[in-house]
């Protein structure tokens, strides 16, 4: 081929420096098929330019990768400077607090979503704080059900172990477990208990008492104000219960017996604040004399969609979980040792018991508001802190679905059915009850105008009632088959499910105040892991706890002269406490039963 021919192939490959002499070069060694070794001087500077930048970027990403890498595990390892993990354990001063969204399913925050997002006008973009901060799910059955209460459940997260239903922080073999709360206070951390039910139920009984059965609320009261094998384990009570404390010559008192539980805490030690005023002048934490002692309710502090119309009478969770923090962070600052805090959001559980969703998104936006409060005051404070969240369980078997008719159904639920509401079914079945208490001779058709006026259209925002279901409320008075009715009524029109009004076996969500605070419970885990993850970042030594209230309650026994033990009274031998139990013709007894009823 002639050199003009070549020059010819040449003419359309891209310019650049040197490109003639090695355009040339290159095309000859294809068309000879030999190639022709290059010497040095064929590289000028151009060339060398290029390969030092390209080395100065390879080096420069693999260093800020490095640096990366090692920012994260610093930031992870150390995420302040007061504490944080050192060969495999933590250290330095730290505060844990734990949140309980009793009863809350994935559907409650479903739910809860869409409602807030209807009742606002938001983008569907704009969500929970919690869906912001879910790392995990957690399986919870117990030892005896594949369905748990909330007392297995609680006590899954105070000792790390399964027990059976019923259990206050007992395991199946009838012997105590040493609880988070108890190890922590006896490592020199302070300890505080925040909930919206009695400060007796079995949530917060678990974190600081042991019976063998739940329903010991007196003798739970007792042991959490310090007549305890330990002594006083909780610096700060805040809740609901006060007729558990108060002795049954007074009104106003639940108790069995005549102990004046409330003296009791005085003598050893407790502050005692009692309603709104006494709440607001704790300054929100900053005028605190611990240990305190709050009962703010004669049993369950209200739903706060009706707590709302009574905020003067009872405080919020969220006015309540920001009170507890600043006592104990102020309390522990020239500490070594931080706090621990556990909060429940306890009436979501109640809501679901009652199949209730008006009250439930309330309940869950209000504890979407403490869980927010909670990752603010972790921001702000100085000390290293975790939140981690979960439920003991599901309650309601809740579905934002329902099928009404035989026809196939509409893919539909209504969430705006449920923003006109402003009470619980809960509190319009007592309005109704105290309506009756009072009346005079009043016509039929005047209280069918007051049920259809004040309860259904004022309190529910339902207009299209049927005579059926007022008729529904008159057969059914007495405030727990009419609260019942009330929220079925909202229910259908909403088209919201429930399976049961008791719990379900669903995995509950877990949620933390950023996912490398709590590694160890993304993905799904048993209920136990997440006492066991309470345990290690508190560095906690249960076991010696355990063995000293083994030691000690047996000593108690002993002198007890044959009363009751200090656990209470013992289980019966039918009751079921390791052994999953099995199907025993339940359907047909039930039918039984529901006939016998009826007729």
């Amino acid at each position: 081929m002639a050199r003009g021919e070549q020059a010819m192939l040449s003419q359309d490959r891209p310019s650049s420096e040197n490109s003639d002499e090695r355009g040339v070069e290159e095309e000859d060694a294809l068309l000879t098929g030999q190639h022709k070794s290059q010497t040095a001087s064929s590289y000028g500077w151009p060339f060398w330019r290029e390969v030092g930048i390209f080395a100065w970027a390879l080096i420069a990403t693999a260093a800020v990768i490095v640096i990366a890498v090692m920012y994260q595990h610093q930031q992870s390892s150390h995420p302040k400077s007061t504490g944080g993990w050192k060969n495999g354990k933590p250290s330095g001063k730290r505060n844990m607090i734990f949140m309980v969204s009793d009863g809350m399913g994935p559907t409650s925050l479903s739910m809860t979503r869409s409602f807030r997002q209807i009742e606002s006008g938001l983008l569907l973009e704009n969500v929970l704080v919690l869906d912001q901060h879910m790392i995990g799910t957690s399986r919870t059955r117990s030892t005896s059900s594949l369905i748990t209460d909330s007392a297995a459940g609680a006590t899954a997260f105070s000792c790390g172990h399964k027990s059976y239903n019923g259990a206050i922080s007992v395991l199946p073999d009838h012997t105590p477990c040493g609880t988070v709360l108890e190890a922590a206070k006896k490592a020199g951390y302070m300890t505080g208990l925040v909930v919206t039910t009695r400060i007796t139920d079995a949530t917060p009984a678990c974190f600081a008492a042991h019976v063998n059965k739940r329903a010991e609320e007196d003798r739970i009261a007792e042991q959490e104000i310090g007549d305890h094998p330990l002594g006083r384990v909780v610096d700060l009570m805040l809740g609901g219960g006060r007729c558990h404390f108060l002795p049954n010559t007074t009104d106003g008192s639940c108790r069995g017996d005549d102990k004046d539980v409330i003296s009791m805490a005085k003598v050893n030690g407790f502050s005692y604040v009692d309603d709104r005023k006494s709440f607001d002048g704790l300054n929100v934490g900053s005028s605190i004399k611990l240990p305190l002692l709050g009962l703010f309710a004669s049993t369950d502090i209200p739903y706060e969609v009706d707590r709302r119309n009574m905020n003067d009478v009872y405080p919020s969770l969220d006015e309540m979980a920001r009170t507890a923090l600043a006592a104990l962070s102020d309390a522990t600052r020239d500490s070594d040792q931080g706090f621990f805090l556990m909060i429940e959001g306890s009436r979501i559980d109640h809501a679901g018991h009652g199949n209730d969703p008006v009250a439930q998104v309330h309940e869950v936006l209000a504890y979407d508001k403490a869980f927010a409060s909670v990752l603010e005051f972790l921001d702000k404070d100085d000390v290293e802190g975790v939140l981690v969240g979960t439920s003991d369980h599901e309650t309601g078997g809740l579905a934002t679905a329902r099928q009404l008719h035989a026809s196939y159904p509409v893919y539909k639920w209504f969430p705006d059915m449920l923003v006109n509401a402003t009470h619980s079914s809960e509190n319009l079945a007592y309005q109704l009850r105290d309506h009756l208490e009072g009346k005079d001779s009043s016509s039929g058709d005047t209280l069918k105008q007051y049920i259809r006026e004040i309860l259904l259209e004022e309190g529910l925002g339902v207009y299209d009632a049927t005579d059926e279901e007022v008729d529904s409320i008159l057969d059914h008075p007495d405030p727990w088959p009419a609260s019942y009715v009330f929220a079925d009524i909202i229910s259908r029109r909403a088209q919201v499910g429930w399976s049961t009004h008791g719990h379900s076996a669903v995995d509950v969500n877990i949620y933390a105040s950023h996912p490398k605070h709590a590694r160890p419970l993304i993905g799904n885990h048993e209920n136990t892991e997440v006492g066991n993850f309470i345990r290690d970042y508190l560095d906690l030594n249960l076991e010696v706890v355990t063995k000293e209230l083994k030691e000690r309650g047996d000593l108690l026994d002993s002198q007890s002269n044959g009363a009751e033990s200090w656990m209470g009274k013992p289980l019966s031998e039918d009751v079921n406490t390791e052994e999953m139990d099995h199907y025993h013709g339940e359907f047909k007894r039930s039918l039984e039963l529901e006939h016998q009823h009826l007729h």
